[in-house]
């Protein structure tokens, strides 16, 4: 074994001059390899986190996909299905769905459920939570290993718009009594309408609403918030991020639930205050939206009306879609 190297002190000079001659061109080499390893990790722990956002080939510009506050919105081309089912279907989730067919409004029902067994979250353990005076009326239909329709006799009222503001009130109600115990996500959708194509965990967060598609594209001061500062769903000219749409809403079970108890609350003083919101639990769901930011919004793709809106070129796919009723006589019944 040989003996280690002695440094006499002309080589220590000459290393120490190269060293020196040399640092500044090492120093923006290293600078340069961290700035790399930095916007490569950045990337790679983007696509780990977050397999919903990364787009499919043809990256969408025409339409936007982020919120003020960096929420994704989902369109057809900004997730990947086959991703998202993997890092679902480990987990075991079952999905409850909430729909109301009170009064004559039960006609919709059969179709709603056929086409939600053909679409709705297909792959998925569901569980279909029917709020309806007439259980008797309630459609059997075949349905896929793992889902059921649990039936929820709740009264009628006089009026439609009385229907509409008593859901916030019953969807808080059973939420201790099924909902808590039963599901891990909760949707809150409309039963006059028809699921048409792929509506599945794309659409699962901690708090989710949906984009009205009556006001989509326009300017806030054009939404039909809430403007009567007497009013638990006042919101004032100048503010607001989307209008967004009562027909379609949820999230994880305790986020649905501190939703329609809030709403249900503040309808409560309306009422005692003798003042009804303009669009009733819609204003109230608008409202609390606008203060507890939703953490994924979705396009207007999984809520629209062909019949009044056409299909315009941004969208790619109808997802629910409006049944083409006479809906006016059925709300007078």
């Amino acid at each position: 074994m040989s003996p280690p190297k002695v440094w006499n002190m002309l080589e220590l000079r000459a290393l120490k001059e190269w060293l020196s001659n040399n640092s500044k061109r090492w120093l923006w080499v290293i600078l340069a390899l961290a700035a790399c390893l930095g916007v490569y990790s950045r990337f790679f722990i983007l696509e780990l986190n977050t397999p919903a956002l990364r787009p499919e080939p043809q990256r969408r510009i025409d339409v936007p996909l982020l919120t003020p506050w960096l929420a994704p919105i989902v369109w057809d081309g900004t997730f990947d299905k086959d991703i998202l089912n993997e890092q679902f279907q480990g987990r075991n989730i079952t999905i409850g769905l909430t729909v109301f067919a009170i009064k004559k409004y039960v006609v919709f029902l059969k179709l709603f459920l056929e086409t939600a067994e053909k679409y709705f979250m297909v792959g998925y353990k569901v569980n279909y939570y029917v709020f309806t005076d007439r259980p008797g009326d309630v459609p059997k239909i075949p349905l896929r290993e793992g889902r059921k329709v649990i039936t929820l006799v709740v009264r009628n009222y006089t009026r439609w718009q009385d229907i509409c503001m008593h859901r916030m009130e019953m969807i808080s109600n059973f939420s201790h009594q099924h909902f808590f115990q039963e599901v891990d996500y909760l949707a809150c959708m409309d039963v006059d309408m028809k699921f048409s194509d792929h509506l599945g965990v794309e659409i699962l967060s901690n708090l989710f609403g949906t984009l009205h598609p009556g006001f989509y594209g326009t300017q806030p001061k054009a939404f039909t918030y809430e403007r009567r500062p007497r009013s638990q769903a006042y919101i004032p000219k100048g503010k607001g991020d989307f209008y967004y749409a009562g027909g379609f809403f949820g999230g994880e079970v305790q986020q649905v639930y501190e939703v329609t108890k809030a709403c249900h609350e503040a309808m409560l003083i309306d009422k005692s205050n003798n003042i009804e919101a303009v669009w009733h639990d819609e204003s109230h769901l608008n409202k609390y939206l606008f203060l507890h930011k939703p953490t994924k919004v979705l396009s207007p793709e999984y809520l629209w009306d062909e019949r009044l809106l056409g299909r315009p070129a941004f969208l790619r796919k109808l997802r629910y879609v409006a049944v083409p009723k006479n809906h006016a006589k059925i709300r007078n019944k």
